[in-house]
């Protein structure tokens, strides 16, 4: 029983639920931006339930609401980004990149914020990027458009996905609840309005062509989405700093293990340290 009070069981079990969203988008058989669009809605579609159900009030000011409109902007882009990105260069290193996001919030934090760099952000810069050269290798000209192309996409998913971090920060600073299930619901809604008239305009429809794409989109969107995030945003306040970074290199660990278990991804040696690399950087940006 005093195990399972432990609050580090429901963050690392968040983490790893959220590590599974890349595989249910490598998955399914609907477009990038359709795929991103039900994560949130059916995602946000249960945060707002929820909130229903508890008859918890919005209660949010227009600035508030304001400031959550420019954070679905940014969430819309990650996950169009992110997306593409696995498709062209795997669940693992696009979930890898995305989390570079540690060395856009420092670098955010210092031009908008006046937050000095710690010593050991500016070690772990240069140190991810030269795992990341071993992982895919130095010569670029030597890599594919598509490759090349997931890996451009990649830092945009990391650079969005700081711009949707800060808006959600300055949002949550405004309001009273110690639960961020408001906020979050709101964007999530607010990001699958945006997804779904971007795939209006690609001409690419929201239907779901079989029950097993159905069922995908439902497990991306209840367990990863909704389940996922709840657990570790409750988990939190209770964890320590340094069980907070261990999840936070748990989930593109797991992504990356995933893609070699279900993918058949294959990896060598130089790759292996290369990943080791990025992780340490990044828990070391982190700090």
């Amino acid at each position: 029983m005093e195990l399972l009070k432990n609050p580090r069981l429901p963050l690392f079990a968040g983490a790893t639920l959220i590590s599974l969203s890349p595989v249910w988008v490598k998955l399914v058989s609907v477009s990038p931006t359709v795929s991103g669009f039900y994560r949130v809605l059916i995602g946000g579609g249960a945060l707002a339930a929820f909130l229903l159900v508890t008859r918890r009030r919005l209660e949010l000011s227009r600035r508030t609401l304001l400031i959550l409109l420019l954070a679905a902007i940014f969430f819309a882009v990650d996950l169009w980004s992110w997306h593409r990105s696995i498709g062209y260069v795997g669940p693992g290193l696009a979930t890898l990149l995305g989390n570079f996001q540690v060395f856009f919030m420092a670098l955010a934090g210092f031009l908008l914020l006046n937050q000095r760099p710690h010593v050991l952000q500016l070690i772990a810069i240069p140190l991810a990027l030269a795992g990341l050269a071993l992982i895919v290798g130095i010569d670029w000209q030597a890599l594919s458009a598509g490759y090349q192309l997931g890996i451009v996409l990649g830092f945009v998913t990391a650079a969005t996905y700081t711009g949707y971090l800060l808006c959600l920060r300055q949002a949550r600073a405004q309001t009273v609840h110690r639960s961020a299930a408001r906020e979050v619901a709101v964007v999530s809604l607010l990001t699958a309005a945006l997804l779904g008239v971007t795939a209006v305009a690609e001409g690419v429809p929201l239907t779901i062509p079989t029950a097993a794409d159905a069922g995908l989109l439902l497990i991306y969107g209840i367990v990863s989405q909704c389940i996922g995030w709840l657990l570790i945003a409750g988990s939190l306040p209770r964890v320590s700093a340094a069980a907070a970074g261990i999840a936070l290199l748990l989930q593109p660990t797991l992504s990356f293990a995933w893609d070699v278990l279900f993918f058949a991804r294959g990896i060598t040696v130089q790759e292996l340290v290369g990943v080791v690399i990025v992780l340490g950087a990044i828990y070391l940006g982190s700090k």
